[in-house]
């Protein structure tokens, strides 16, 4: 055994395809952004007035996933610190915070984002314990300590919404009334371009947003931007011709999403070095493509909160009892019902089950169509999308889950 694992690891000490895997990481930030020149202009100039210590309006960037948002609004941060830095003699300080509101423990409730807030910021609060009236007046005089203007990033800003309700922006803003030294502007990013029309009247109103919404790229742009990284994260001849080209089809086609192309090359390549190959070839990116589907939604699932699984569970045991036709969000609702008694478990209403049943649809677990019915109204018409394969595993972690509720 000894022997077998070093001839594995003899394997990666050629290395004979990476010259810097980290380049394809999605947290890497590159110098340049290509095609979004424009994108990152229209927010330094909106934002420019935080240079003079002035407020600026909340502003929401739109866009499908990997379309270069959060990239964009970090080399706009980047740029404003350094000018701020060169003008020493300011009388304020500005600060510009990034959350990312997806991450479980951080914004989940008003009381986690706010404390995460305020640690950014240089104070403490304890994880639990205190009145959120009592953080919030934390908050209020951590940033009145001194003139100054605070910029918050908020990723992912429609989950925040659906997970704390839309209270919380709302407080946000309203927070400038009673401010005397500082100010509070927000920079929103979300992949759901309505989301805020569902929001209360008052909030919207009291946003006064501009947005700025970016197009998914094409095939074109993302080859482009594929092979801006290729050169340096690559040893010369590790990719077959047509791999690149081959990425960039495949998520120009499903979603425009640059950062999808980069994990299908990332991942063929870990692949293609897995079996001892000195070159990423076509092959390696359909087995990737495989890999990389599978192992999202088992992770979607795997990491989802109980009551997300339930739903899913409802739509795989009607799946199920159809023999894979479809069905509707209304038998959806009554199954999950059941599933809640059984697990004793509170359920949601039914509009909230409809948003976790959308959610569903944009992670491509399952096709949502919507129907007309004449005089009786629309309907969600839904089908399962998930594999022979990927289906028994997903079984299995919400069960397992659910058991043990």
């Amino acid at each position: 055994m000894n022997y077998e694992l070093d001839e594995i690891f003899d394997s990666f000490d050629k290395n004979l395809i990476f010259k810097d895997k980290s380049i394809l990481q999605s947290n890497y930030q590159p110098q340049e952004i290509p095609h979004r020149q424009d994108e990152i202009k229209q927010i330094a100039s909106i934002l420019a007035p935080v240079l003079r210590g002035e407020k600026t309006s909340n502003l929401f960037l739109y866009g499908n996933t990997g379309t270069g948002k959060t990239l964009s609004i970090f080399k706009v941060q980047e740029a404003l610190e350094k000018r701020m830095q060169r003008g020493m003699g300011s009388d304020f300080e500005l600060k510009i915070k990034y959350l990312n509101c997806k991450l479980k423990q951080v914004a989940d409730t008003e009381y986690r984002i706010l404390a995460e807030i305020i640690r950014q910021l240089g104070g403490e609060v304890p994880a639990t314990g205190l009145p959120t009236q009592a953080v919030y007046g934390k908050f209020i005089e951590i940033i009145e300590s001194k003139k100054q203007l605070i910029v918050l990033i908020l990723d992912e800003v429609d989950q925040l919404v659906k997970k704390i309700s839309n209270n919380f922006l709302y407080n946000l803003t309203r927070l400038n009334s009673e401010l005397s030294n500082s100010q509070i502007s927000l920079v929103g990013i979300s992949n759901d371009l309505t989301f805020l029309d569902n929001v209360d009247p008052r909030v919207k109103s009291s946003l006064s947003e501009e947005e700025i919404v970016f197009a998914p790229y094409n095939a074109i742009q993302i080859q482009d931007i594929l092979m801006k990284r290729v050169e340096n994260s690559f040893k010369e001849g590790a990719l077959d011709g047509g791999v690149v080209s081959k990425c960039a089809a495949y998520a120009a086609r499903e979603s425009g999403d640059a950062r999808r192309a980069l994990d299908l090359l990332r991942v063929a390549a870990e692949l293609a070095e897995r079996e001892g190959s000195s070159k990423v070839l076509i092959k390696h990116i359909d087995e990737a493509k495989h890999k990389i589907e599978r192992d999202k939604i088992l992770d979607v699932i795997t990491s989802h909160p109980k009551q997300f699984q339930i739903v899913l569970n409802s739509i795989v045991f009607l799946s199920e009892e159809k023999k894979g036709y479809s069905f509707f969000t209304g038998e959806v609702y009554n199954n999950y019902q059941n599933f809640c008694k059984k697990y004793k478990i509170e359920a949601l209403t039914q509009r909230r089950v409809g948003d976790i049943i959308q959610e569903f649809d944009m992670l491509g677990i399952i096709n949502v169509r919507v129907i007309s019915k004449g005089r009786g109204g629309r309907m969600r018409e839904i089908r399962l999308l998930l594999s022979d394969e990927v289906l028994k595993k997903a079984k299995e972690i919400i069960l397992n889950n659910l058991n043990y509720c």
